[in-house]
């Protein structure tokens, strides 16, 4: 009997299984797969509670636990309302972020009403992501952790205007340790460095009062104090920070924000002499609600990463000091490399609080059509905000995904993690979205967000004035 018919059947059987719902996909089967199934159960499970979160020392470098807030605060069963918000809002912080870019540049001068600060502008509900806790004059106190605010602040009493929040408002009152700073510190003069704003004075030229104006319509405002704070074991006395007594806009439900920017007030300039000016966060995935980490210090024997770490320096300048630069050299999707000329041409901010990789246009360009090319066979669906390249994955458990690399200066290099590929905009995957959105103009500032940042360890070694990279599974 001839086996002919039984090997087409095979054959048949196996063009048929390669193409159907299951692990295969479109794509090669040594690219990472997205488990589409799996993290649609996780987004309807119930909401854990974040507070508080842990810490512990190690080495002599302390460990912070962050989290993702969507799963810290109120129900995540309106997942996809969330994400469309949370797209809404990063734009709005990114245009405000070029706008403030441009104004510095020039030299250009706002009125305090109108002064929008780099990077700090979208300090708003769904845009800056991670939260940690700290003891500030002998209380937990949970913050958003960004990397583009230099000014940490909290919420104070007595409050004249101020947003909902889950803690109780920090009462200076009723710290011992707590003191105003005066007008004549260098704090106070610090204040036009960390927020562009200079320090306001009241009458009796005493009492160093603050104002932070956001790109949304959203501010901070109080005055500077000082207080007793503790991260994990370590303490740092007369610690500068924001104590806000008229607030305005949806800061994530937190308490406030830490600044772990480049000025003099940021907590990272004022432990300096404690951590060295070195720190790196461990950035979780939100749909596995898992633990990732802030750690302070510069021991390496405390990451958990399981590729080496790669190193490129940050680049100067002198006008926007307090931004981390890098210089974005190459990219490869499927390790096929991108081509454009604007690669190297300009600095690339790194961010914690950007949700979104902004790339120019040329570069999104180029590296839409090659994710197009390999991400192939999935039916197109429409775009949503700033993001244009989508598709409906819902007759799918699960695709594999084409692998992006970012290479910098110096040969660093950063592999997005496959959940940093893409954005899950619906929970039943109807509407899944390559996680790039382009620049509206080739002379605007590149940035480097959150989302394309996670289960990455990323490094900033400020003394050395360089920024690493290495894969790392984030847990605590």
């Amino acid at each position: 009997m001839s086996l002919w018919p039984y090997s087409i059947f095979l054959l048949l059987l196996f063009i048929l299984l390669t193409s159907s719902n299951g692990a295969f996909g479109n794509n090669a089967s040594n690219e990472p797969t997205l488990p589409l199934k799996r993290l649609q159960r996780t987004q309807q499970s119930n909401s854990p509670s974040c507070y508080s979160q842990k810490s512990k020392t190690e080495n002599g470098a302390i460990i912070l636990e962050m989290q993702h807030k969507d799963y810290c605060f109120g129900s995540i069963s309106d997942m996809h309302r969330k994400r469309q918000k949370q797209l809404v809002a990063d734009e709005i912080r990114v245009r405000s972020i070029q706008a403030s870019i441009k104004n510095i540049i020039s030299g250009k001068t706002e009125t305090l009403s109108q002064t929008q600060i780099p990077i700090a502008s979208g300090v708003k509900l769904h845009t800056l992501n991670y939260i940690v806790t700290v003891m500030l004059g002998g209380r937990n106190t949970t913050v958003i952790v960004d990397t583009g605010s230099d000014l940490t602040w909290v919420q104070c009493q007595p409050c004249i205007l101020c947003y909902n929040q889950p803690e109780p408002l920090f009462n200076p009152s009723v710290s011992p340790t707590y003191h105003s700073v005066v007008c004549n510190s260098s704090a106070c003069q610090n204040l036009q460095s960390a927020t562009g704003n200079s320090g306001l004075c009241g009458s009796d030229l005493k009492e160093c009062n603050y104002v932070v104006n956001y790109g949304d319509g959203s501010y901070t405002r109080g005055e500077l104090g000082q207080d007793h704070l503790v991260l994990g074991s370590t303490s740092v006395e007369n610690f500068v920070f924001g104590c806000g007594r008229n607030n305005k806009g949806l800061f994530g439900l937190a308490s406030g924000v830490m600044g772990l920017g480049g000025s003099g007030l940021s907590l990272i300039s004022q432990t300096s002499e404690i951590f060295g000016s070195v720190f790196s966060y461990c950035l979780p995935s939100a749909e596995a609600k898992s633990s990732g980490s802030l750690v302070l210090g510069g021991d390496t024997s405390t990451f958990k990463n399981s590729t080496t770490i790669s190193y490129t320096r940050m680049l100067a300048n002198p006008q926007l000091f307090t931004l981390y630069f890098l210089n974005l050299t190459g990219a490869t999707i499927g390790g096929v490399a991108i081509q454009d000329s604007a690669f190297g041409e300009r600095g690339m901010i790194i961010d914690s609080g950007t949700v979104i990789t902004r790339l120019p246009p040329t570069i999104y360009k180029a590296a839409k059509a090659e994710f197009l090319k390999q991400f192939s066979g999935y039916p197109l669906r429409p775009g949503i905000s700033i993001l244009e390249t989508c598709f409906d994955l819902s007759a799918y458990e699960e695709v594999n995904v084409p692998t992006i690399k970012m290479q910098f200066e110096g040969g660093a290099e950063m592999e997005v993690d496959v959940t940093g590929v893409l954005y899950i905009v619906k929970n039943d995957a109807s509407q899944v979205c390559l996680a790039l959105a382009s620049l509206q103009y080739d002379d605007e500032i590149g940035i480097i967000g959150n989302y394309q940042q996670k289960n990455t360890r990323v490094i900033y070694d400020i003394k050395q004035s360089q920024v690493g990279f290495a894969k790392e599974t984030c847990s605590f």
